[in-house]
């Protein structure tokens, strides 16, 4: 199941983290297996083959992570999640890259609103990072 998560992460970050290199992605995708086998609720969205399209990472009310497949996006996934995380995890917070203006917007079409901005993301690479709130 890592590894189905893991293309779907792939694909999405290859086509919304357009400020990573290539090298960077392949960097970071050696952390992902370890962080989504920490992650306390992880929920994934399968299509109708069984096979992971989607999925969000969820802590104390903070959403950690949210990756729809390229293939799926613009298809209402990443709402449907985000909503099924609102409702029953009571998610009000969140980080985004502040260089990934789409999902930006998404999240403030969603009613959240950026309260703070960090110069560097939570590894301490030179991504600014905005803290959004619900």
């Amino acid at each position: 199941m890592i590894e189905q998560l893991l293309v779907v992460w792939e694909s999405s970050v290859k086509e919304t983290y357009l400020f990573l290199s290539e090298n960077e992605i392949e960097s970071i995708k050696k952390y992902v297996p370890q962080a989504l086998k920490e992650i306390p609720h992880l929920i994934i969205v399968e299509n109708k083959n069984q096979v992971p399209v989607g999925f969000m990472g969820i802590e104390n009310e903070h959403l950690e992570m949210l990756f729809v497949s390229n293939e799926e996006r613009g298809k209402g996934l990443g709402k449907e999640l985000l909503n099924y995380g609102i409702e029953q995890y009571s998610v009000n917070d969140l980080a985004v890259n502040e260089q990934n203006p789409l999902a930006k917007s998404f999240y403030e079409h969603m009613g959240f609103e950026v309260y703070k901005r960090a110069n560097r993301d939570e590894q301490g690479n030179p991504y600014p990072l905005l803290y959004m709130k619900l």
